[in-house]
């Protein structure tokens, strides 16, 4: 144990994976639906390490946050840029109150209960369950005019008061707008979710969209349907509706036929037919027998994830898509998924397209690379990432958030972090609509968030253990009260307001307010 722990304050950097270690299994301890989350489980840990007084320099907190602050808005910025828009606007405009209701919040909480601005800091940052306000409270109270010796006291109060509060932050937010919020807004929340369902298409058997779950299938058929003989490939296909069904290639004989929308068909040509595999079932009696044909079917097929940039696109439905007549982007094509920044959507005919959406699609090859031209540009898998392109978007950002300027002997400031964090967003919509522009994959994008978070969180534990359990000895009863109303009164108060100002769905209400407080224990 004497050489262990010698090793780790000789080499500062392996406290730091001791600490992820032990604050992830920490973090995915579970009571009933409640747990800690990795987050606070790995402060915890870094507190409990921090007690062996590990000295870790500061630049590797301040480096690892502004990763994770680039790629946050890198994630959202296409999001966030197509979200100012119309329908998003007043989305906007709740979440931008809810937010100046929980800073009011936290702030009344600890002038009521005579914190000072690290704890206060602290508490606001658990309450809203927004970590990131923990690295950029540290900016803040950096740059104010207090002796090195205070400095430190109130950014070391900042976890303490996280850490109090973050647990009902987050399991009452969870509470509150699961359980709370439909008697507040006197609604049945399973019945006024399906009603919304029903409204955007979800479950109705429209055309042009499947489910996003559902396997897809391609198989072949004898054609003995004598009311298709003569009939064109269209009018076959027609027979399927309202569900989806191609038909892709076709022998005749011995030739092989790519399939177009006008062509005959004739007694004994042999389809190869692509569709939901439920769909397929029915074919035995619309078209004939079903018979193993591996030359027939044996074409590329492919799925693609594709990046909708065509303007002229922006704001159609996948059911206006649907529609269009053969030749167009929709024939052969199914949509397994649709990504709008890191939230997955639901595949429904009502669902609008916007810049920057990620459409998982399948299909034929040809089919595919064809609606990849109309809609805006694949992204296929590369493991590459564009290092120039984010070492100068952190580069730019932490310049502009660098600079100030003063009302009276007040700093003003983005700081570097904000700055970070606005050229995120920036470049993010800049990969949106300039497509070769800053490749960073996805599994890229969630290392720098998760690991770049993860990792500062750890430091900031470890940095403040020696005095953490003085400032829970102190203010620990008194945090958990004040943090439980400032976790509940802006919400409260939003659910009011979104329901008589900004008349919401109460779905899209209640989601909303789980986004605007970043609690994804909500959601769930």
């Amino acid at each position: 144990m004497e050489w262990f722990l010698h090793t780790l304050r000789e080499y500062p950097e392996l406290a730091i994976f001791l600490t992820l270690a032990l604050g992830t299994l920490l973090g995915k301890l579970r009571y009933k639906t409640v747990s800690l989350g990795s987050v606070t489980g790995v402060l915890i840990a870094g507190v409990f390490v921090g007690q062996l007084n590990i000295e870790i320099a500061p630049i590797v907190k301040s480096t690892f946050f502004l990763l994770f602050l680039f790629a946050v808005g890198f994630g959202v910025g296409p999001q966030f840029f197509n979200s100012l828009k119309k329908e998003g606007l007043p989305q906007i405009f709740f979440a931008a109150i809810l937010c100046v209701l929980c800073l009011l919040s936290g702030w009344a909480a600890a002038e009521i209960c005579g914190f000072g601005v690290g704890l206060g800091s602290g508490l606001y940052a658990g309450s809203s369950t927004i970590s990131a306000v923990i690295g950029v409270a540290s900016d803040a109270i950096n740059q104010l005019p207090l002796s090195a010796e205070q400095k430190k006291i109130e950014t070391d109060a900042i976890p303490v008061a996280y850490a109090v509060t973050y647990l009902f932050g987050t399991a009452g937010s969870a509470w509150i707008l699961a359980s709370l919020a439909p008697k507040i807004l006197g609604i049945n929340f399973e019945e006024s979710c399906k009603e919304l369902e029903k409204q955007m298409g979800s479950g109705d058997n429209e055309p042009g969209v499947i489910s996003a779950y559902e396997p897809i299938g391609m198989r072949a058929y004898k054609l003995e349907s004598e009311e298709a003989f003569g009939g064109t490939v269209r009018e076959l296909e027609a027979r399927f509706q309202p569900h989806r069904v191609f038909v892709e290639r076709i022998r005749r004989g011995n030739d092989t036929i790519e399939a177009a929308g006008s062509l005959s068909l004739s007694e004994g040509d042999i389809l190869a037919i692509g569709g939901k595999r439920e769909d397929l079932v029915k074919a035995v009696q619309l078209i004939g027998t079903e018979v193993d044909d591996p030359s027939l079917l044996n074409f590329p097929a492919e799925t693609l994830d594709l990046v909708v940039t065509r303007k002229e696109y922006f704001g159609k439905t996948l059911q206006e898509l649907a529609e269009v007549e053969s030749g167009k982007p929709s024939r052969g094509i199914f949509v397994r998924k649709i990504l709008r920044g890191s939230v997955e959507l639901p595949v429904t005919h009502g669902l609008k397209l916007a810049r920057g959406d990620v459409i998982t699609l399948s299909g034929a090859k040809r089919d595919v690379e064809r609606v990849a031209r109309h809609l805006g540009y694949a992204d296929r898998v590369t493991d590459a990432t564009d290092i120039l392109f984010l070492s100068v978007g952190i580069l730019f950002g932490a310049l502009i958030g660098a600079l100030a300027f003063h009302i009276g002997s007040v700093p003003i400031s983005l700081s570097t972090s904000g700055g970070v964090l606005i050229a995120g967003l920036i470049c993010g919509w800049l990969r949106s609509t300039h497509h070769r522009l800053g490749r960073i994959p996805g599994p890229a994008v969630w290392a720098f968030n998760n690991v770049g978070l993860a990792v500062f969180i750890a430091v900031v534990g470890i940095d403040a253990g020696p005095q953490f359990v003085e400032g829970l000895k102190n203010s620990g009863v008194a945090l958990l009260i004040a943090g439980a109303i400032a976790t509940t009164v802006p919400l409260i108060l939003g659910l009011l307001i979104g329901k008589f100002f900004f008349k919401m769905h109460p779905a899209i209400l209640i989601g909303a307010c789980a986004g605007a407080r970043t609690t994804t224990a909500a959601l769930g």
